[in-house]
Protein backbone atom coordinates (compact mmCIF):
# COMPACT_ATOMS: atom_id res chain seq x y z
CA UNK A 1 0.00 0.00 0.00
CA UNK A 2 0.97 3.62 -0.54
CA UNK A 3 0.09 6.45 1.81
CA UNK A 4 0.36 10.22 1.45
CA UNK A 5 -0.09 13.20 3.76
CA UNK A 6 -1.48 16.38 2.21
CA UNK A 7 -3.64 19.46 2.40
CA UNK A 8 -6.88 19.42 0.43
CA UNK A 9 -9.28 22.37 0.39
CA UNK A 10 -7.31 23.95 3.23
CA UNK A 11 -7.52 20.91 5.51
CA UNK A 12 -4.65 18.60 6.41
CA UNK A 13 -5.40 14.93 5.91
CA UNK A 14 -3.87 11.67 4.72
CA UNK A 15 -4.93 8.94 2.40
CA UNK A 16 -4.38 5.75 0.52
CA UNK A 17 -2.90 6.27 -2.95
CA UNK A 18 -4.48 3.97 -5.53
CA UNK A 19 -4.45 3.75 -9.32
CA UNK A 20 -7.59 5.89 -9.38
CA UNK A 21 -6.29 8.64 -7.12
CA UNK A 22 -6.38 9.24 -3.37
CA UNK A 23 -8.86 7.65 -0.99
CA UNK A 24 -9.15 10.12 1.89
CA UNK A 25 -8.61 8.19 5.11
CA UNK A 26 -8.95 11.33 7.18
CA UNK A 27 -12.62 11.36 6.20
CA UNK A 28 -13.11 7.64 6.86
CA UNK A 29 -11.08 6.85 9.97
CA UNK A 30 -9.73 10.25 10.97
CA UNK A 31 -11.63 10.41 14.23
CA UNK A 32 -9.83 7.32 15.49
CA UNK A 33 -6.58 7.89 13.58
CA UNK A 34 -6.20 11.60 12.74
CA UNK A 35 -2.81 11.32 10.98
CA UNK A 36 -0.73 8.75 9.17
CA UNK A 37 1.65 8.77 12.12
CA UNK A 38 -1.25 7.91 14.44
CA UNK A 39 -2.30 5.06 12.14
CA UNK A 40 1.27 3.72 12.18
CA UNK A 41 1.56 4.07 15.95
CA UNK A 42 -1.62 2.04 16.43
CA UNK A 43 -0.23 -0.72 14.17
CA UNK A 44 -3.36 -0.17 12.11
CA UNK A 45 -2.07 0.21 8.55
CA UNK A 46 -4.05 -2.93 7.71
CA UNK A 47 -7.30 -1.05 8.37
CA UNK A 48 -6.63 0.99 5.25
CA UNK A 49 -6.80 -2.13 3.07
CA UNK A 50 -10.56 -2.17 3.52
CA UNK A 51 -10.76 1.06 1.50
CA UNK A 52 -8.33 0.12 -1.27
CA UNK A 53 -11.09 -0.56 -3.81
CA UNK A 54 -13.28 2.42 -2.99
CA UNK A 55 -13.59 5.23 -5.53
CA UNK A 56 -10.92 7.89 -5.10
CA UNK A 57 -12.00 11.11 -3.43
CA UNK A 58 -9.73 13.21 -5.63
CA UNK A 59 -6.95 12.94 -8.18
CA UNK A 60 -3.41 12.61 -6.90
CA UNK A 61 -2.33 15.82 -8.63
CA UNK A 62 -4.97 17.98 -6.93
CA UNK A 63 -3.56 17.87 -3.40
CA UNK A 64 -0.82 19.93 -1.77
CA UNK A 65 1.59 17.28 -0.55
CA UNK A 66 3.11 17.46 2.90
CA UNK A 67 6.19 15.50 3.94
CA UNK A 68 4.72 12.01 4.21
CA UNK A 69 5.40 12.17 7.96
CA UNK A 70 5.09 15.90 8.69
CA UNK A 71 6.08 15.75 12.36
CA UNK A 72 8.46 12.91 13.22
CA UNK A 73 9.83 12.85 16.75
CA UNK A 74 13.23 11.90 15.35
CA UNK A 75 14.60 12.65 11.90
CA UNK A 76 17.99 10.91 11.77
CA UNK A 77 20.29 11.09 8.74
CA UNK A 78 23.52 9.39 7.71
CA UNK A 79 26.47 11.10 6.07
CA UNK A 80 29.12 9.32 4.01
CA UNK A 81 27.17 6.07 3.84
CA UNK A 82 28.19 5.16 0.27
CA UNK A 83 31.78 4.28 -0.63
CA UNK A 84 31.88 6.30 -3.86
CA UNK A 85 30.27 9.31 -2.18
CA UNK A 86 32.90 9.10 0.57
CA UNK A 87 35.57 9.00 -2.13
CA UNK A 88 34.27 12.16 -3.82
CA UNK A 89 34.07 13.98 -0.48
CA UNK A 90 37.57 12.79 0.40
CA UNK A 91 38.88 14.02 -2.97
CA UNK A 92 37.45 17.44 -2.13
CA UNK A 93 39.55 17.43 1.06
CA UNK A 94 36.62 17.30 3.46
CA UNK A 95 37.19 13.88 5.11
CA UNK A 96 39.97 11.33 5.37
CA UNK A 97 38.64 7.90 6.24
CA UNK A 98 35.41 5.96 5.85
CA UNK A 99 33.40 6.21 9.10
CA UNK A 100 33.69 3.05 11.20
CA UNK A 101 30.38 3.94 12.88
CA UNK A 102 27.35 5.59 11.27
CA UNK A 103 28.12 9.29 10.68
CA UNK A 104 24.89 10.50 12.25
CA UNK A 105 23.21 13.90 12.29
CA UNK A 106 19.68 15.13 12.91
CA UNK A 107 17.36 17.34 10.90
CA UNK A 108 14.41 19.41 12.10
CA UNK A 109 10.97 18.58 10.71
CA UNK A 110 10.55 22.04 9.16
CA UNK A 111 13.70 21.56 7.10
CA UNK A 112 11.61 19.29 4.85
CA UNK A 113 8.72 20.00 2.53
CA UNK A 114 6.45 17.86 0.37
CA UNK A 115 6.35 16.63 -3.21
CA UNK A 116 5.92 19.41 -5.80
CA UNK A 117 6.36 22.10 -3.15
CA UNK A 118 9.38 24.39 -3.61
CA UNK A 119 12.79 23.74 -2.16
CA UNK A 120 13.91 27.11 -0.80
CA UNK A 121 17.34 28.23 -2.00
CA UNK A 122 18.78 30.28 0.89
CA UNK A 123 19.60 33.90 0.12
CA UNK A 124 22.80 33.62 2.17
CA UNK A 125 24.35 30.93 -0.01
CA UNK A 126 24.82 29.89 -3.63
CA UNK A 127 25.91 26.36 -2.65
CA UNK A 128 22.55 24.57 -2.52
CA UNK A 129 23.12 20.88 -3.23
CA UNK A 130 20.93 17.85 -3.99
CA UNK A 131 21.11 14.44 -2.28
CA UNK A 132 18.81 11.59 -3.34
CA UNK A 133 18.22 9.18 -0.47
CA UNK A 134 16.11 6.23 0.63
CA UNK A 135 14.22 7.06 3.82
CA UNK A 136 13.00 4.47 6.32
CA UNK A 137 9.75 5.12 8.22
CA UNK A 138 9.65 3.46 11.63
CA UNK A 139 6.51 1.51 12.46
CA UNK A 140 7.28 -0.05 15.83
CA UNK A 141 9.00 1.74 18.65
CA UNK A 142 11.69 0.36 20.89
CA UNK A 143 14.99 0.93 22.66
CA UNK A 144 18.24 -0.98 22.07
CA UNK A 145 16.83 -2.79 19.05
CA UNK A 146 19.05 -5.59 17.80
CA UNK A 147 20.17 -5.73 14.18
CA UNK A 148 18.51 -9.14 13.93
CA UNK A 149 15.13 -7.64 14.87
CA UNK A 150 15.54 -4.23 13.24
CA UNK A 151 13.66 -4.84 9.99
CA UNK A 152 10.51 -5.75 11.90
CA UNK A 153 10.41 -2.15 13.16
CA UNK A 154 9.92 -0.69 9.66
CA UNK A 155 6.51 0.54 8.49
CA UNK A 156 7.66 1.58 5.03
CA UNK A 157 9.95 3.60 2.81
CA UNK A 158 9.92 7.01 1.14
CA UNK A 159 12.11 9.14 -1.11
CA UNK A 160 14.12 11.94 0.49
CA UNK A 161 15.94 14.89 -1.04
CA UNK A 162 18.37 15.60 1.78
CA UNK A 163 19.22 19.05 0.41
CA UNK A 164 22.39 20.61 1.81
CA UNK A 165 23.71 24.16 1.99
CA UNK A 166 27.36 23.29 1.58
CA UNK A 167 29.20 26.40 2.73
CA UNK A 168 27.14 26.48 5.91
CA UNK A 169 27.69 22.73 6.32
CA UNK A 170 31.44 23.30 6.27
CA UNK A 171 31.67 26.45 8.41
CA UNK A 172 32.93 24.15 11.17
CA UNK A 173 33.28 20.42 11.72
CA UNK A 174 29.66 20.43 12.92
CA UNK A 175 27.56 19.98 9.76
CA UNK A 176 24.13 20.66 11.33
CA UNK A 177 23.66 24.27 10.11
CA UNK A 178 23.93 23.32 6.45
CA UNK A 179 21.47 20.46 6.90
CA UNK A 180 18.63 22.37 8.51
CA UNK A 181 17.72 25.36 6.39
CA UNK A 182 13.96 25.80 6.19
CA UNK A 183 12.40 23.70 3.41
CA UNK A 184 15.81 22.82 2.00
CA UNK A 185 14.84 19.14 1.63
CA UNK A 186 11.77 17.08 0.80
CA UNK A 187 10.18 13.77 1.79
CA UNK A 188 7.55 11.84 -0.15
CA UNK A 189 5.41 11.80 -2.13
CA UNK A 190 4.30 8.55 -0.50
CA UNK A 191 5.25 5.96 2.06
CA UNK A 192 5.31 2.53 0.46
CA UNK A 193 4.69 -0.20 3.02
CA UNK A 194 7.59 -2.51 3.78
CA UNK A 195 5.82 -5.59 2.41
CA UNK A 196 5.97 -4.08 -1.10
CA UNK A 197 9.75 -3.74 -1.06
CA UNK A 198 11.50 -7.08 -1.31
CA UNK A 199 15.05 -5.99 -0.51
CA UNK A 200 15.64 -2.33 0.40
CA UNK A 201 19.35 -2.90 -0.22
CA UNK A 202 18.81 -3.59 -3.93
CA UNK A 203 17.08 -0.45 -5.19
CA UNK A 204 18.10 1.91 -7.96
CA UNK A 205 18.46 5.55 -6.85
CA UNK A 206 18.49 8.25 -9.54
CA UNK A 207 18.52 12.04 -9.29
CA UNK A 208 17.94 14.57 -12.06
CA UNK A 209 18.63 18.29 -11.92
CA UNK A 210 16.40 19.64 -14.64
CA UNK A 211 17.01 17.18 -17.52
CA UNK A 212 20.48 16.10 -16.38
CA UNK A 213 20.91 12.72 -14.65
CA UNK A 214 23.29 13.61 -11.82
CA UNK A 215 23.10 10.57 -9.52
CA UNK A 216 22.75 6.96 -10.63
CA UNK A 217 23.37 4.58 -7.75
CA UNK A 218 22.03 1.62 -5.85
CA UNK A 219 21.15 1.11 -2.21
CA UNK A 220 23.26 -2.06 -2.37
CA UNK A 221 26.30 0.19 -1.89
CA UNK A 222 25.38 1.38 1.59
CA UNK A 223 28.28 1.07 4.04
CA UNK A 224 26.07 0.81 7.14
CA UNK A 225 22.97 -1.17 6.21
CA UNK A 226 19.51 -0.36 7.50
CA UNK A 227 19.53 -2.85 10.42
CA UNK A 228 22.78 -1.35 11.72
CA UNK A 229 21.35 2.18 11.36
CA UNK A 230 18.21 1.27 13.30
CA UNK A 231 20.17 -0.48 16.04
CA UNK A 232 22.56 2.47 16.37
CA UNK A 233 19.94 5.23 16.75
CA UNK A 234 17.71 3.11 19.00
CA UNK A 235 20.61 2.92 21.43
CA UNK A 236 20.65 6.72 21.68
CA UNK A 237 16.90 7.19 22.16
CA UNK A 238 13.83 5.00 21.87
CA UNK A 239 12.46 4.64 18.37
CA UNK A 240 9.03 6.23 17.98
CA UNK A 241 6.48 5.24 15.31
CA UNK A 242 6.75 7.72 12.48
CA UNK A 243 10.45 8.40 13.01
CA UNK A 244 12.31 9.01 9.73
CA UNK A 245 15.77 7.58 9.05
CA UNK A 246 17.42 8.85 5.87
CA UNK A 247 20.12 6.43 4.79
CA UNK A 248 22.64 8.59 2.92
CA UNK A 249 23.27 9.51 -0.69
CA UNK A 250 25.16 7.89 -3.57
CA UNK A 251 27.90 9.74 -5.43
CA UNK A 252 27.32 12.52 -7.94
CA UNK A 253 26.42 15.38 -5.62
CA UNK A 254 26.94 18.90 -6.88
CA UNK A 255 29.80 20.09 -4.72
CA UNK A 256 32.10 17.26 -5.85
CA UNK A 257 31.82 18.23 -9.52
CA UNK A 258 34.23 20.42 -11.45
CA UNK A 259 32.86 22.99 -11.75
CA UNK A 260 30.36 22.53 -8.90
CA UNK A 261 26.72 22.12 -9.84
CA UNK A 262 24.29 23.87 -7.52
CA UNK A 263 20.51 24.05 -7.39
CA UNK A 264 19.20 27.55 -8.07
CA UNK A 265 15.80 29.24 -8.33
CA UNK A 266 13.98 28.07 -11.43
CA UNK A 267 15.52 24.59 -11.38
CA UNK A 268 13.69 21.34 -10.73
CA UNK A 269 15.17 18.40 -8.80
CA UNK A 270 13.66 14.95 -9.22
CA UNK A 271 14.60 11.76 -7.39
CA UNK A 272 13.36 8.29 -8.27
CA UNK A 273 13.89 5.17 -6.16
CA UNK A 274 12.92 1.84 -7.63
CA UNK A 275 9.63 0.59 -6.19
CA UNK A 276 9.35 3.52 -3.78
CA UNK A 277 8.42 6.51 -5.88
CA UNK A 278 9.38 9.70 -7.66
CA UNK A 279 9.83 12.91 -5.66
CA UNK A 280 10.01 16.14 -7.65
CA UNK A 281 10.42 19.72 -6.47
CA UNK A 282 10.90 23.11 -8.08
CA UNK A 283 13.55 25.34 -6.56
CA UNK A 284 12.50 28.82 -5.44
CA UNK A 285 14.31 31.85 -4.05
CA UNK A 286 14.07 32.68 -0.37
CA UNK A 287 11.67 35.52 0.16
Amino acid sequence: MKFASYVQAGKASYGLVTEGGIVDLGKRIGVEFPTLKALIAADALGKAAAFAHEPADFAADTVEYLPVIPDPVHLWCLALNYVEHHAEVEAAGRVQELPKKPALFARAADSLTGHERPLIAPSVSEQFDFEGELAVIIGKGGRNVSEADAMSHIAGYAVCNEGSVRDWQFHTKQITPGKNFWHSGALGPVMVTADEIGDPHALSIKTWLNEQLVQDGTSADMVHKIPAFIAYVSTIAPLVPGDVLSTGTPSGVGFSRKPPLWMKPGDRCTIEIEGVGRLSNPVAADS
